[in-house]
């Protein structure tokens, strides 16, 4: 079969035709490099934090337990049925407030013969007074003998003597009476009551009848590792550390079980002057204001302390800190916009963050967020992080992000050029 031959175009139609494709090929090669140099992806944007150093209070975390400012335990000094309880169970009381009644009708009787006791003292004493002073003139007389004198003069000191007696008898007869009404020791908080009205106490002994305990302020009684004390004091007259000041002004603050840091500041009273031989701790003690009366004694609290400040020192965010078994290492972006290694030493933690005490200089960025859009050492966007709620930043953000936006395209441009 014969081959069938298409009839030829037109030179005019064929130079028009290449003269399109031409236009295509170069339309095509000026819109390719639209995103990047080279095609590639944009640098991915990272969160930093601009190092700022200064002067870092070094907090100490360690475990507490608050106690009463001063108890007292209500007893019965007298024997006898108790008759009325004069307070509410959990209420406040004054110091002095009758709390108890016990039956007095014993004690006002013995007060009673006491005083009919003295009485006849003081008959007696009046007796042999009288007589003394007769005989006194009639011995000077030679009417009565000198032991007669005498015998009227022991007369009259005896019964002074009793009379001595009898007033102590009065005084003791009417401190049992007041003891018949139980008062408050102290001003306090009571608790519950130990016995009820009908109760025979304080036979034989102080029986118990119930428990002030003054709340307002409270103590917090702490223990620290004697060895870390000994470092930090070290650390102070070595000069890599400061004193956070006065011991009875060091900052002192609770935190309590459920993680919140109760408002009012403590102030530590006092450490123990001996290191427990057990556990190798030191007993410290802070007070801590409670007029809200939020804390109750027996409650388990962590202390927080200060007692040093570090100087030239920088917070960091926890998520910015790498810690291995090689040591503890950030991020930080060079000159040229590529994060690197950097070793650092850690000091402590605060509310979130690790005190950083050697390993950056000011001004440096370290990288806190965006970890996982690294590729190897490429390069890098960087924007000021923020923290998880705080509010973004009105213009840096959007300022930041045309800025990222507007370097692929001058990149495209110059390519295309």
């Amino acid at each position: 079969m014969a081959p069938v031959w298409a009839p030829a175009l037109p030179r005019s139609l064929a130079v028009a035709a290449a003269g399109a494709v031409l236009a295509l090929a170069a339309c095509s090669k000026t819109e390719a490099p639209k995103g990047a140099p080279g095609g590639g992806m944009p640098p991915p944007q990272v969160g930093v934090v601009t190092v700022e150093p200064g002067n870092v209070g070094l907090l100490t975390e360690l475990p507490g337990r608050l106690e009463a400012s001063r108890v007292a335990q209500v007893r019965a000094r007298v024997a006898g049925i108790v008759q009325e309880r004069l307070f509410r169970e959990g209420s406040d009381v004054k110091a002095g407030q009758p709390l108890f009644r016990i039956d007095a009708a014993p004690y006002a009787a013995a007060v009673q013969s006491a005083q009919a006791a003295l009485a006849r003292a003081e008959a007696s004493l009046s007796q042999s007074s009288a007589l003394a002073r007769r005989y006194k003139p009639l011995l000077e007389a030679n009417a009565v003998s000198e032991q007669e004198y005498a015998n009227a003069v022991a007369a009259q000191q005896a019964g002074a003597a009793d009379v001595a007696a009898a007033k102590a008898a009065i005084a003791t007869a009417q401190i049992n009476l007041n003891y018949a009404s139980v008062t408050a020791p102290i001003s306090g908080r009571i608790g519950r009551a130990l016995v009820t009205e009908g109760a025979l106490v304080g036979q034989g002994e102080a029986t118990p009848l119930a428990v002030i305990q003054q709340i307002d302020p409270l103590y917090v009684n702490f223990t620290q590792s004697a060895a870390q004390v000994m470092e930090l004091r070290r650390a102070m007259e070595q000069g890599r550390l400061q004193r956070a000041g006065k011991a009875d002004a060091a900052s002192v603050r609770l935190v309590l079980e459920d993680g919140s840091e109760y408002p009012e500041p403590a102030r530590l009273l006092f450490s123990d002057l001996t290191v427990d031989a057990g556990t190798g701790q030191i007993t410290l003690r802070a007070e801590v204001p409670n007029r809200g009366m939020r804390l109750l004694p027996g409650l388990y609290v962590r202390v927080r302390i200060e007692q040093a400040q570090a100087s030239n020192a920088v917070l960091l965010p926890q998520q910015a800190v790498t810690r291995s078994a090689g040591g503890d290492s950030v991020l930080v972006v060079g000159a040229d916009n590529k994060p690197i290694p950097r070793t650092i030493k850690l000091g402590g933690q605060q509310n979130g963050h690790w005190v950083v005490l050697e390993g950056l200089q000011k001004g440096e960025q370290v990288v806190v967020d965006g970890f996982q859009k690294l590729r190897g050492g490429a390069p890098v966007q960087t924007v000021p992080w923020t923290p998880p709620g705080a509010p973004a930043p009105a213009a840096a953000g959007p300022a930041s992000a045309a800025s990222g936006a507007q370097a692929p395209a001058s990149s495209a441009s110059s390519a295309a050029r």
